[in-house]
């Protein structure tokens, strides 16, 4: 167990200093008022679960440990929109069309109306 939080917070830190990193140098090339930083690292973020995702059943040895660092930890500290879109394609696959719409509705309305909740707390 040690290990495991070990390597999700390791790919976490690295994520989240990728982030960082990425929206600052897309922010200074890029500033006008569409958040193309968020919008490039979710993208790169969600390319990139796929491709450990699709690369964990075909080559990476020790599979839990690396699908742990790489895409628990590096694509969930570099976005949380990744592990989103694979659990949306989950559903997909799974042919739960349902559940697979109230999750992407819920999640985007609720979570902008949660943001917005929260904002007017604190106000």
């Amino acid at each position: 167990m040690i290990k495991n939080i070990l390597l999700v917070g390791l790919g976490g830190s690295l994520g989240s200093i990728a982030r960082y990193a990425s929206q600052y140098w897309i922010t200074f090339y890029h500033s006008n008022r569409f958040p193309w930083a968020t919008l490039s690292v979710n993208i790169v973020g969600c390319f990139l679960i796929g491709l450990f995702w699709g690369l964990s059943f075909k080559s990476i040895e020790n599979n839990e440990s690396w699908k742990l660092f790489l895409m628990t930890g590096l694509c969930g500290g570099f976005t949380t929109f990744s592990a989103f879109t694979l659990e949306g394609i989950g559903l997909i696959k799974e042919n739960r069309l349902t559940d697979f719409l109230l999750y992407v509705i819920g999640s985007v309305l609720i979570g902008l109306l949660a943001t917005l909740l929260g904002m007017k707390l604190v106000r």
